[in-house]
């Protein structure tokens, strides 16, 4: 007779404020018991394996976002219903396709220049300011929306977790910045030849429903702002405790986009998603029956020792792959806008390692805790400016689309 192995589980809270500030030592004993841990305290499998989440996230037909992305029943129904990231299948494909010309590697070409200009002028002021302006501006909003998507965006992402006490404070913020975005932006406030301009000329050509506009446009600037933001300063963040790759990256023998791939490899801006298993199926030996709750790890998979070697904790930027990191996603739900968000990296940080002689830390950096969201309320940092290049350097001009 066959000897039954027990499937393994753990009464720990993955969204615990301690766990949320640094969760890493945890993904590690999580990884240590199997590829899927059933969590008691939030009804679901923790996979956190690097091949284990690649090979989740490429199978939508079996870890379905549909209802499942959200720890809540309500979030899910509520807030993302309608949306592109919960979206499935050929809805999905429909509704990923008005902007896929937009976000393709060809378009952000030629958006280099004008992210290269921006990124010069705002290298000494915020990360924040630069990231959330260039989505606002490529959106084609209003730029009176700009305030309240970067004071009110990390609520929607508060939302995919469980309803603990920070999705309870984030509802009313995250239900205000929707009804926001839907009265403030239309078709006569958007700039002709935006992004959003292309949405509702998408409905127009009845490749998606007016209704979809406002959905889309969100899922779009929330997402590419606060991941975007969260990367870069994880990427400043090891730069400045790591001079050795500063100076490289000032020298050019070592690329931004290198530094920041590694940074978000080594620290994810979005943890995880979840799923909604659509089948019984099996993750090594765990047998995970259709609508249970699968919750993605993508900050564990970033550090899985089987795939980055004994050096997966370490911050090494050029390590060999370190841009097959599940970060931006894999598979059907891959960000739509990785390539923007290497491309303002790549900008800003080019912009800093040329007018910097030496990034460094200039205080105690503050968590800025979100359910999913993984990155620096506050990062106090100090940057010698290089006076040669500061004072022989041509004011940048922005081009305006």
């Amino acid at each position: 007779m066959p000897q039954l192995i027990a499937e393994p589980s753990s009464s720990i809270d993955l969204f615990d404020p301690a766990v949320l500030d640094d969760p890493y030592p945890l993904y590690e004993v999580l990884r240590g018991m199997g590829p899927a841990v059933w969590l008691n305290r939030h009804d679901m499998w923790f996979i956190g394996g690097y091949e284990d989440v690649r090979t989740a996230l490429h199978a939508a037909a079996t870890f379905s976002s549909e209802n499942g992305i959200a720890l809540t029943d309500t979030a899910n129904r509520q807030f993302l219903s309608g949306t592109v990231l919960v979206a499935h299948g050929m809805r999905h494909v429909q509704l990923r396709r008005p902007l896929s010309r937009q976000l393709a590697p060809r378009a952000m070409k030629s958006l280099v220049p004008e992210i290269g200009s921006r990124a010069a002028r705002l290298a000494v002021e915020l990360v924040t300011e630069f990231v959330a302006g260039q989505v606002v501006h490529l959106m084609g909003l209003p730029e009176s929306t700009r305030p309240k998507l970067v004071a009110q965006g990390a609520a929607v992402f508060d939302m995919f977790g469980p309803g603990n006490a920070r999705y309870r404070a984030s509802a009313p913020l995250a239900t205000a910045m929707m009804t926001f975005l839907s009265t403030e932006v239309s078709r006569t406030s958007v700039r002709p030849g935006s992004w959003m301009a292309d949405l509702y000329q998408a409905a127009d050509d009845g490749d998606i429903s007016e209704d979809d506009v406002v959905p889309l446009m969100s899922a779009y600037t929330t997402a590419g702002m606060d991941t975007t933001i969260h990367g870069i300063t994880a990427a400043l963040h090891h730069l400045a405790h790591h001079q050795r790759y500063y100076k490289e990256l000032r020298t050019g023998r070592l690329k931004a986009a290198a530094v920041f791939q590694e940074a978000i490899r080594l620290d994810a801006p979005i943890q995880g998603f979840g799923r909604r298993a659509r089948r019984d199926t099996r993750v090594g030996n765990a047998r995970i029956r259709a609508g249970e709750r699968v919750w993605l790890s993508y900050g564990s998979s970033g550090r899985d020792p089987r795939r980055w070697g004994h050096y997966a904790n370490t911050f090494r930027p050029g390590r060999t792959g370190a841009d097959l990191h599940l970060a931006l996603g894999y598979g059907p739900h891959t960000c739509a806008g990785r390539h923007l968000a290497v491309a303002q990296a790549t900008g800003l940080l080019d912009a800093l390692a040329h007018y910097g002689t030496r990034l460094e830390p200039a205080g105690i950096p503050v968590r800025a805790r979100n359910n999913i969201l993984h990155g620096w309320a506050t990062l106090p940092l100090t940057i010698t400016p290089d006076r040669r290049r500061v004072r022989h350097a041509r004011k940048p001009t922005v081009t305006q689309a």
